[in-house]
C-alpha cells in the first residue's frame, strides 16, 4: 500500500527531494531531483484546512463550524496557508498599517497555536516546535 510522500526531513526538518519516480504500469523509472510542488509541502493540518476551504467554497463561517474552531483561528490559519503556498500578503489591500500589524499578530498567534497543537499530538518534537516558533518571530518583525 503506497504511503503519502513526506517533504520534511524527520531528522533536521530540512526539505526533502524526490530522487526517483517509477511507473508501475510500464516499468519506466526516472532518476534525478524532483520537487514535490507547493501542495506536497503542506502539513496534514494545512491539507485538511485546504480541503475544508474547498468544500465550503471559501466560506470561513462554514469552515468554522466544520472544523470546530473560532472564526479568528480559521482566518489566521487560512492566511498562514496562503503564505505557506508562497502567495504572500495581499497586494493593494485597503487595510491601514495598524490593521495589518494586528492581522499579522493574529496570524502569528494562530500559527504558534497550530505548532503547539502538533507538538501536543506528537507529530513534531520539541526542538522542531521551538525552531518553528522562533522562525515565526523572525518573519513577523
Amino acid at each position: 500500500m503506497p504511503h503519502d510522500v513526506i517533504s520534511t526531513c524527520p531528522v533536521c526538518a530540512g526539505e526533502l527531494a524526490v530522487t526517483r519516480l517509477h511507473c508501475r504500469q510500464c516499468g519506466t523509472t526516472l532518476e534525478g531531483e524532483f520537487s514535490v510542488g507547493r501542495f506536497g509541502r503542506l502539513t496534514k493540518e494545512q491539507l485538511i484546512l485546504l480541503e475544508s476551504f474547498l468544500r465550503s467554497r471559501g466560506n470561513l463561517r462554514d469552515m468554522e463550524r466544520e472544523l470546530g474552531i473560532s472564526y479568528p483561528t480559521v482566518r489566521g490559519r487560512v492566511e498562514a496557508l496562503v503564505r505557506a503556498l508562497g502567495f504572500g500578503p495581499r497586494d493593494g489591500s485597503d487595510e491601514s498599517d495598524d490593521e495589518t500589524t494586528a492581522g499579522s499578530a493574529a496570524d502569528a498567534a494562530a500559527a504558534r497555536q497550530q505548532i503547539l497543537e502538533r507538538l501536543s499530538r506528537g507529530e513534531i518534537g520539541a526542538e522542531e516546535a521551538s525552531t518553528a516558533i522562533r522562525s515565526l518571530g523572525r518573519t513577523e518583525r
